[in-house]
């Protein structure tokens, strides 16, 4: 147990080793306020966010699976995109009839213009597109950029005129993006993003390095 509580002790941060502490001030040493770091940046809320994105990747990862070997699979990857193409059509004549649909008159034209001579291809990068959002969600790999991608599709279901569970998955969508520096600490992004941040620096200091060319003698005549 103490080994445990250890482990989650402190911030994952490289600049910041600890939110605990200090004076009574609201304020972290970064800045911020205390509640905000301990729930974006410490290792102990990454509890917390496993949960979330467990859920929420379960969710994304159902939803694609449905779409290639369950119920919806007829109208979207064996179906020639006639899923999509049917949620586009309703959304361009909600958005005309002026009772529900895309929001925008802009959005329904990008629908009926775009959205439904290309609903065969649109329809499988849907479906594999949520399914790797799930993946990574799941794995705690790329969580801020996983949850950033399944933003994007929530917004794109909720302009084109469907509410259902679009709200709430982009509400925890949008503390997941928040949360990504700690989000994915119980999972792959623990190792994947000090990683990613070593390599971006040793590109740096790469470019920084000043290569010195050789003196060459000149002979004296």
């Amino acid at each position: 147990m103490t080994t445990t509580m250890e482990f989650l002790r402190g911030d994952v941060s490289s600049d910041v080793e600890s939110t605990e502490g200090g004076s009574g001030s609201d304020r972290s040493p970064t800045g911020n306020l205390r509640i905000a770091d301990w729930l974006f940046r410490s290792k102990a809320a990454s509890v917390i966010w496993l949960v979330a994105r467990l859920w929420l990747g379960y969710e994304w990862l159902n939803a694609g699976y449905q779409k290639i070997w369950g119920s919806e699979k007829a109208g979207f990857w064996y179906g020639h995109g006639a899923g999509v193409k049917g949620f586009a059509t309703a959304g361009v004549a909600g958005s005309a009839s002026g009772k529900s649909g895309a929001s925008y008159g802009w959005w329904a034209g990008f629908l009926h213009n775009f959205v439904i001579p290309n609903a065969s291809w649109i329809a499988k990068l849907v479906t594999l597109s949520e399914l790797v959002i799930g993946a990574l969600l799941i794995l705690g790999l790329f969580t801020g950029a996983a949850a950033l991608a399944g933003l994007g599709l929530n917004l794109i279901y909720m302009f084109s005129g469907s509410a259902g569970v679009n709200p709430a998955y982009a509400i925890v969508a949008l503390l997941l993006v928040l949360a990504w520096r700690n989000a994915g600490y119980l999972g792959l992004d623990r190792f994947a993003l000090p990683a990613l941040r070593s390599f971006r620096l040793h590109g740096i200091h790469s470019k920084d390095t000043v290569v010195v060319a050789p003196r060459v003698a000149v002979p004296v005549h």
